[in-house]
């Protein structure tokens, strides 16, 4: 039934510049069990405060904020290409404030590991840990033609800096059935 193997970070074999052309999902949990999730293709992969980490921008009037702030961790997700155009496209369009079976609407499958919401149908999920969360400020923009470009609204961004506890890979017949490698 398990169809996905934990790997270590340095297996994962993608970029952070993948996340801009492939797209990922952001998930979480609130306390009362309710699900959201919504497409993101900003972010990126680093070490901070001596942690494998990556960093995730949320903006304020995102449902799935919510979702995030009251939740201690979350999931990115990543799809081939085939969900991009349908699944992708739709969870990053649709608010869940106004569809709230969006998930359910295109077809994902939710499963949990230790309580935390990922989709079965994504080839690797990576299970983080927030350590940081601060809203972009204005006045910390150095370069101003950003604010005119992604900012009109002036609905500047949370930055999450959140730690990575965990990395599933989906398993498949050239990878070994080997269930848990410790990160």
């Amino acid at each position: 039934m398990n169809k996905f193997k934990e790997i270590r970070l340095k297996e994962l074999d993608m970029s952070a510049f993948d996340i801009k052309s492939d797209w990922m999902l952001v998930t979480a949990a609130k306390p009362d069990g309710s699900v959201n999730t919504m497409t993101a293709s900003w972010g990126g992969f680093g070490i901070m405060w001596n942690k494998e980490v990556v960093f995730v921008v949320i903006r304020p009037q995102r449902y799935t904020k919510e979702f995030v702030d009251s939740s201690e961790s979350f999931s990115l997700t990543f799809f081939d290409t085939s969900y991009k155009k349908s699944a992708l496209s739709y969870l990053g369009k649709v608010s869940g404030r106004d569809d709230r079976d969006k998930i359910n609407n295109v077809g994902l499958t939710i499963v949990k590991d230790n309580d935390i919401p990922f989709f079965e149908e994504a080839h690797t999920a990576l299970f983080v840990k927030k350590l940081f969360v601060q809203p972009l400020l204005e006045s910390s923009f150095l370069d101003k033609k950003i604010i005119e470009e992604w900012y009109p609204l002036k609905d500047f961004h949370y930055l999450y800096i959140a730690e990575i506890e965990k990395i599933l890979k989906k398993k498949n017949s050239s990878l070994s059935d080997i269930d848990n490698i410790i990160l």
